[in-house]
């Protein structure tokens, strides 16, 4: 057996590696924090989504893709250990479907079908293709992943079975959508830079005894090595704890135009201009009062996605934001 392949030799743990993932926990958690305090009308609504907020969860997303795709190099690099493989694939499997599952019930409108954990199982699938291909390769398809929404999306993946792929032209709302394109990219970079890293041994600096530096992030690293754990977890402890607090120092209660006309023009401007979400958000307003839809809408009581009257609404505001009325 050759000397010269690192990946035949062990390396030990990678505490940079658990630190890392740790990082991206809190990161990831302090995000929620923000979506959370906006729930309970401690902020402004619309603040979760807001640009700056959008970039840094998009940061994390794509750090927490990246280690993954680093992390399946690093333990099927030299040879594709299946039952390991399995076993971690049925788990995040299991944690997505548990997740789709208790947001279905929670926040049935905008219920996550396919959020960053159905990525990364679907990315790993994809990624045991390119453990063996050059790097280089690698990095281009990452680079078309990552092009592809924005010349092939198509009226074709309009349908619930294709929202995964990310090349629909509207998709229905989730609170955590990360479909396959662009988000194959940062996965597929992971393991193209993890090539490198292995083949040279650059890896070799930042474990054995190199690596006792990093246990000053001891915490950090025992939430990465149990990172799905506390990606199902934290999130439901945050809402109890912001539910608490509500319960003796309650938020303002907010004006429902108001706050509906900031959540509005904070989803529309995703893929509209600002020109077109004041008009279109304005519009929608004033026809859900029209009709008496607005308190009903306010209670939770209408399915927005499916209700024929908000459908209709919702063409005929776009065709106003449009100019075509």
């Amino acid at each position: 057996m050759s000397q010269d392949n690192t990946l035949e030799q062990p390396v030990g743990r990678l505490h940079w590696m658990d630190a890392l993932r740790g990082i991206a926990l809190i990161t990831m958690a302090t995000y929620h924090l923000t979506w959370d305090l906006e729930f309970f009308h401690y902020l402004a609504p619309g603040t979760a989504s807001s640009l700056p907020l959008k970039i840094y969860a998009r940061s994390i997303a794509s750090s927490f893709l990246f280690l993954a795709g680093f992390s399946l190099y690093l333990a099927h690099g030299r040879e594709i250990r299946w039952h390991s493989f399995w076993q971690r694939f049925a788990r995040i499997v299991a944690g997505a479907l548990v997740v789709t599952v208790a947001t279905f019930f929670a926040m049935r409108d905008e219920f996550i079908y396919f959020g960053i954990l159905h990525n990364i199982a679907a990315a790993s699938l994809i990624g045991l293709l390119f453990l063996r291909a050059p790097p280089i390769l690698t990095i281009l398809v990452a680079a078309a992943a990552l092009a592809a929404p924005f010349g092939l999306r198509d009226s074709l993946f309009n349908t619930p079975a294709l929202y995964w792929v990310g090349l629909s032209e509207t998709v229905r709302r989730s609170n955590d959508y990360v479909p396959l394109l662009p988000w194959l990219a940062p996965f597929l970079t992971g393991i193209a830079v993890s090539q490198p890293l292995i083949k040279y041994r650059l890896i070799k600096i930042l474990t054995g005894d190199h690596a006792k530096k990093f246990h000053i992030f001891s915490w950090l690293s025992t939430a990465g090595r149990h990172s799905l754990a506390f990606y199902l977890l934290h999130q439901p402890i945050l809402i109890a704890i912001v539910w608490c607090i509500a319960q003796v120092f309650p938020a303002a209660s907010p004006d429902p135009a108001l706050s509906y006309m900031q959540s509005c023009k904070a989803a529309c401007a995703a893929q509209q201009p600002e020109s077109f979400c004041s008009s279109f958000c304005g519009c929608t307003l004033t026809e859900l009062k029209s009709q008496n839809l607005f308190d009903v809408l306010e209670r939770g009581e209408l399915d927005v996605n499916n209700d024929a009257r908000v459908l209709g609404i919702s063409r005929q505001c776009t065709r106003t934001a449009l100019g075509q009325e």
